[in-house]
């Protein structure tokens, strides 16, 4: 059946920056999917794994392991904004994202982070994976960042989809305004929702932001009756302690819902070359990435309290 794309008249078909539309994952939501990566996110958790996304704009990462010193580069920049030293290309003061300089590297030791695309484009790509979406009870997520900052982008696509028989997954840190859980929370069939830290001044030291609006938007998702897994990114000596699990699992129960559960995602150490190449500190630098033991520890303790848990592998 052909899709019924927004056409005009219908409203303003939205917009929006990305980073990357990654066929065949397993770790966002059930079955096989497809994951829209947005750019735009609150909060600056210190562990992110995606620091390309976390501003709502182009930004030009530099790889220096690929780069070859041709200097082609540096005579498509008209801003002056690349720099002759070998493990840092770009002058960001100068830099405006335009671009030229990825285009005319011939080794991709340049990459522009996002893209913007339509709700049409992006929907043209993702169903062209339906079929992995039928035989396996998946279907499309948006991820980020933060994609309830583009909560008008994220409906339009998910409404598509649902025309499309295309189930949809928001994954989200909740710090997102009502407005925009309630524009989106009818066209999604599964929410996944991060519980970072539930000690309030923790969570501000390592997220920058408090996470009472996150507590509350999850209350309230709850209340709705909507489909949610509970994830959290687990943290050695961050969150990982007795006094966090316990905060965390009392928090879940009182929600009053039996079919609520919780995923660990182990720290992992894999988002490091993206802050190199963006020339962002790494706060966490030198934390070694969670062991197995570690993070079966954590679900023990969770399933002990009363909380269904499981490890992300």
């Amino acid at each position: 059946m052909p899709c019924k794309y927004r056409q005009k008249g219908e409203g303003t078909v939205e917009s929006a920056l990305v980073t990357n539309i990654q066929g065949y994952s397993i770790h966002d939501g059930p079955g096989i999917r497809t994951v829209v990566f947005l750019k735009g996110c609150p909060l600056r958790c210190q562990w992110c794994a995606n620091p390309e996304n976390l501003e709502d704009r182009i930004k030009i990462g530099f790889l220096e392991t690929l780069c070859h010193g041709c200097g082609r580069c540096a005579q498509a920049c008209g801003e002056g904004a690349i720099l002759p030293l070998p493990n840092k290309r770009i002058d960001r003061t100068r830099c405006s994202s335009c671009g030229q300089c990825v285009e005319n590297c011939l080794y991709d030791a340049l990459v522009s982070y996002g893209e913007r695309r339509t709700v049409n484009e992006v929907f043209d790509k993702v169903r062209r994976d339906k079929m992995f979406y039928e035989s396996s009870g998946g279907g499309v997520t948006v991820s980020g960042g933060e994609p309830l900052t583009h909560s008008r982008f994220v409906a339009q696509l998910f409404d598509l989809c649902h025309e499309d028989g295309i189930n949809t997954c928001v994954e989200t840190c909740g710090c997102v305004s009502r407005q925009a859980l309630e524009e989106v929370s009818p066209r999604t069939d599964v929410f996944y929702f991060d519980l970072k830290i539930m000690d309030d001044e923790i969570h501000r030291r390592y997220t920058g932001q408090s996470n009472s609006l996150i507590l509350d938007n999850a209350r309230w998702l709850a209340g709705t009756g909507a489909a949610i897994l509970f994830r959290q990114p687990l943290i050695p000596g961050v969150n990982n302690g007795e006094d966090n699990i316990r905060a965390t699992a009392a928090f879940i129960r009182s929600l009053g819902r039996d079919d609520l559960a919780l995923q660990l995602m182990p720290y992992h150490r894999m988002g490091t070359a993206k802050y190199a190449a963006l020339d962002l500190p790494y706060e966490m630098a030198e934390l070694a990435a969670m062991t197995g033991e570690e993070a079966a520890a954590a679900a023990k303790r969770y399933q002990e309290l009363g909380v269904v848990c499981s490890v992300s592998r």
